[in-house]
């Protein structure tokens, strides 16, 4: 029997060291849990470059401050530059064929890009003393042999910029003649330039300016007695149409040679029968221009001695900028829209007969209408001129038309992200084929023989092709039902354009997408706002017959008190189920924690005059709603003056008879921070569907200590108000952080600490009974992250762990906020090396694995940082029982590793967000990331304890079984001939 054991116990260490678990992450296996997608964000500037043989590309500046280069063919990204939240782009160009030019930060901030490779050639920061337009003037015929000047309006300066390093060669500043700049006219080969523009509302001036040395050579000013709104635009080198002060007449401003004569037009006589107001497009046309009344557009051409005529009238077009092609002819596009199609027509500048192109294209009809279009021309094989279009659509998505058929379309909306939940899968219907078991046999067996062969190191470079390819469609990841363990869900994202989609976590594809129509600009609802989008009814998962939806809710208007709308869409078909246009406004959401027959959330909304309506307006969620009335409270926070209030409820609006689902608030409690000493920079709460396991929490000793959770909880940090501007605005004397632990049922400040010489920006988590804040320290000049622990004093006396496990403790006893809490809080405070756009905190299902903080850095990656590092009791030299409890050693910083970046060497471009949410498995919880990118992948925070890994060679464990049978059964063998041998000697 002993050479039995013997061989027993090294197979058995055989089979140990196969089943261990790798927590090292391969290059093979990114991507399997995780997704990474990139885009731009709505586009407002385009220009095209297919002049020479290679790459066609078109460059394009967008409303997320993006500046990329495009595959004119496929729609991929060559390069971008995203840059500052602060940094919006104001006109971009092209010089020389290969610098791409970008005027931004309300023009003061010029830079060049080098085109094929997008890095920076130089940068000239150009200064000013007040705000005005931004103008860019590129000379179309430049030169590479000559120092080439280009021209730049903003600030109420003009300037001279090199084109070869960016030096400003003179500067002009306007902003003693309170001159606001219309246009910059520099025409080909003069050396002059043309400034024109208003001073005041009733004075056109014309400035003619030398270019090489910036003097003034010529000054012209004329008065129009009705004044002028400020619209603009340049017909002609030398003629500029601008609107009156009344917008009911065009004036022909001509400024020939210096010299400026005006000519009035009405525009009634022009269009006749159309009424309303005059809006001038800043279109860019040869000779004509464009005005806007109601949803008509009228295309007014610039006759003979400055005489405006009508050439055509377009009901709800849009028309883009001419382009120049054959010979100096100029062409621009129309897109009109028609029974899910668009019309595109190309028509010559100066012959409104004269079509070039015409084509109709099917489009969704949930990408809207189209916002804004740019045209470029390419040569066809029969050498004659073909165009193409550049679309930009109502839900910021962006396509490419050419030959009457979408070449490519990008999903930009994506970039524009406003809030984001979580929906499950369909279940899986019961029932499949014979055939298709037999099939997913075969492919089982197929790859677990494969993965046996890369296990003992036999597999052929074919095989780990294969078996890397079976990996990817063996994970099931993009399937369209639920998975037992929780990780395949809808993601529903509510972009800014009022379009909702449903992500599949698998893989991040688009399964639905809806542009909600109740959230679209129309008569009823001018100026619609997006606000969020919130989990409405989550069935139980046996009722297969309910769908899950959502509520997501806006405002007509931009301001808070305008009218607030619902929509209620289905999450499994992205079906608009039913919208409201609300008769009041929507202040705040507050979702309750109760739920009808149906599975429908209530929620309340609270309006400007500080009434709470009920959603759903139903006899049974009234009947819920009384039955929790006075469990109800809320706060609010008015940052600009200091004050935090909590609110609850009282009976029936008394203004609003009849209305039974409103009612009437009242305040309970204020806290006034004197403004002298403290502004609000930051408040936080804990998450409302946050899963806390346990209470207690065991400490060296077999001690409990209670951790004092509560809901009602609220994080306030203020700032001295001098230190509210950017970091070391101010001394480290005159700047401090405080922060309060604010009890939001009865006002009662239950922490307080104060930290001299910080200042913010302050970015906090509130999970569970802790609190984590990041701010900056100006005495030691480094960021510092701080933490505070809460604990239930109160029970103190329920320490004994075996009572606690055998039940003995009496734990049920309700809590309640008016009781005077007994606590005690513990915090540390440590150096933290990154700063900081935002913190988010992993949750779990039942909330037993440990915590991690998601760390959003400056360098739009996510951080994750064990909450251990983040402990309180951390001492310098722990106990060895603190060491076997998992106390870490203390340091004065915080340790980063690495290996800790979920993202690996991923960036998500313009990070402003972190959510997280929880799968069946208790170790695991997902994570999704959003800003200009979007990042998705799975964390375990404590291991995967419930989980085998992708990659677990189950052929292997079951080769081992059977050699572990096949050895004991012939040891057996063995073992029975032996000893009958020795009982026959």
């Amino acid at each position: 029997m002993g050479m039995a054991t013997r061989v027993f116990l090294l197979l058995l260490l055989l089979l140990i060291s196969s089943l261990s678990p790798c927590f090292s992450l391969y290059e093979d296996q990114v991507g399997l849990m995780d997704w990474h997608q990139q885009y731009i964000g709505k586009v407002k500037h385009a220009v095209f470059h297919t002049q020479k043989a290679g790459r066609k590309r078109v460059v394009v500046s967008t409303e997320e401050n993006v500046i990329a280069s495009l595959d004119l063919r496929r729609g991929d990204i060559f390069w971008r530059h995203v840059l500052g939240p602060n940094d919006a782009v104001d006109e971009i160009d092209i010089a020389f064929g290969k610098y791409v030019i970008t005027l931004s930060s309300e023009g003061s901030i010029l830079r060049a890009w080098n085109l094929p490779d997008g890095q920076m050639v130089w940068e000239s920061f150009l200064e000013g003393s007040k705000q005005s337009k931004s103008l860019l003037s590129v000379p179309a015929n430049m030169k590479i042999d000559k120092d080439n000047v280009i021209f730049v309006f903003g600030k109420g300066c003009l300037n001279a910029v090199s084109s070869t390093d960016g030096v400003v060669l003179w500067k002009k500043d306007f902003a003693d003649e309170s001159l606001d700049v219309q246009q910059i006219i520099h025409p080909p080969g003069s050396d002059m330039i043309y400034a024109v523009g208003f001073v005041g509302l009733s004075q056109f001036d014309v400035y003619q300016i030398n270019v090489r040395n910036g003097k003034v050579l010529n000054h012209r000013t004329a008065a129009f007695h009705g004044g002028f709104c400020g619209e603009a635009s340049l017909v002609s080198s030398d003629t500029l149409v601008a609107l009156d002060g009344t917008r009911s007449s065009l004036i022909a401003i001509s400024f020939l040679d210096g010299e400026i004569s005006l000519q009035q037009t009405h525009i009634s006589d022009l269009v006749g029968d159309l009424f309303g107001m005059a809006v001038m497009l800043p279109s860019k046309l040869t000779g004509m221009l464009v005005i806007k009344i109601n949803n008509f557009m009228v295309f007014v051409r610039l006759a003979d001695e400055g005489k405006l005529e009508v050439t055509e009238k377009i009901n709800d077009a849009a028309v883009s900028d001419a382009l120049t092609f054959s010979e100096g002819q100029q062409a621009f596009g129309l897109v009109e829209h028609g029974d899910s199609k668009i019309h595109l027509t190309v028509k010559l500048v100066n012959d409104g007969n004269g079509d070039l192109l015409k084509e109709s294209i099917g489009m969704d009809y949930q990408r809207g209408r189209v916002h804004k279009f740019f045209i470029n021309n390419y040569i066809r094989t029969d050498r004659s001129h073909g165009f193409r279009a550049l679309i930009v659509m109502e839900d910021h998505s962006l396509s490419l038309l050419q030959q009457g058929e979408i070449v490519w379309s990008r999903e930009d909306g994506l970039a524009s992200i406003v809030d984001v939940t979580t929906s499950e899968l369909p279940v899986e219907k019961e029932g499949v084929s014979v055939a298709k078991v037999e099939h997913n046999l075969f492919e089982w067996l197929k790859g677990h023989m494969l993965k046996l062969k890369g296990t003992l190191m036999l597999a052929s470079p074919e095989d780990v092709v294969a078996i890397q390819g079976m990996r990817l469609k063996s994970s099931e990841k993009s399937k369209m039902t639920r998975d037992h363990n929780g990780f395949r869900k809808f993601l529903i994202v509510l972009t800014r354009a009022g379009k909702l989609f449903a992500l599949h976590t698998g893989d991040g594809r688009v399964v639905w997408s809806v542009l909600l129509h109740s959230l679209r600009s129309s008569e009823a609802c001018a100026d619609p706002t997006v606000l969020n989008v919130y989990p409405w009814q989550v069935p139980h998962h046996h009722a297969m017959d309910e769908n899950p939806s959502v509520l997501v809710v806006g405002r007509c208007g931009l301001g808070s008190d305008a009218p607030g709308v619902l929509s209620f869409v289905d999450t499994y078909t992205g079906k608009e189920l039913d919208s409201l246009v609300l008769s009041h406004s929507i202040e705040r959401i507050i979702p309750l924690s109760f739920t009808d027959s149906r599975e429908q959330r209530l929620h309340l909304i609270i309006d400007t005059d500080d009434h709470a309506h009920l959603y759903p307006r139903t006899p049974e969620a009234i009947g819920i709603f009384q039955r929790e009335l006075s469990n109800i409270y809320w706060y609010s926070v008015e940052a600009d003056y200091g004050i935090v209030r909590g609110h609850g409820l009282k009976s029936n609006c008394i203004l609003q008879e009849g209305d039974e689902y409103c009612f009437g608030t009242r305040n309970l409690w204020s806290i006034v921070f004197p403004s002298e000493t403290e502004k609000i920079i930051a408040t936080v709460t804990r998450k409302l569907n946050e899963v806390v396991h346990t209470q207690a929490k065991v400490i060296t000793d077999q001690d409990v200590m209670y951790k004092y959770i509560s809901k009602n909880l609220l994080f306030v940090a203020t700032v001295a108000p001098k230190a509210s501007g950017p970091i070391g605005s101010v001394t480290p004397d005159e700047s401090w952080l405080v922060v309060y632990l604010i009890d939001t049922v009865t006002g009662r400040i239950i922490y307080r600490m104060t930290h001299h010489g910080t200042q913010g920006p302050v970015h906090a988590v509130f999970s569970e009974n802790w609190v984590v804040y990041h701010y900056f320290n100006l005495r030691a000049h480094r960021y510092e992250m701080s933490v505070v622990e809460i604990y239930d004093q109160s029970r103190a006396d329920h320490k004994d762990v075996w009572k606690l496990i055998l039940g003995k403790h009496n734990l049920t006893s309700p809590v309640s906020s008016y009781s005077r809490p007994e606590i005690i809080t513990k915090s540390q405070t440590y150096f933290f090396t990154h700063s900081v756009k935002a913190i988010a905190v992993t949750s779990t299902a039942k909330g037993i694995t440990s915590k991690q903080l998601l760390i959003s850095t400056i360098g739009d990656q996510v951080l994750a940082l064990d909450k251990r590092y983040l402990d309180p009791r951390r001492t310098i030299n722990p106990s060895q029982a603190e060491r076997e409890e998992g106390i870490i050693p203390l340091t004065d910083s915080l340790l980063i590793i690495p290996q800790s970046y979920v993202t690996h060497a991923l960036k998500v471009e313009g990070l402003r967000g972190i959510v997280t949410a929880p799968a069946k498995l208790e170790s695991t919880t997902l994570v999704f990331a959003y800003g200009v990118d979007l990042f998705f992948t799975r964390l375990a925070p404590s291991r995967t304890y419930d989980l085998l890994t992708d990659d677990f060679s189950y052929a292997l464990l079951l080769l081992t079984i059977v050699a572990l049978v096949a050895a004991i059964f012939v040891t057996w063998i063995l073992s029975e001939r032996k000893e009958l041998q020795e009982k026959w000697r």
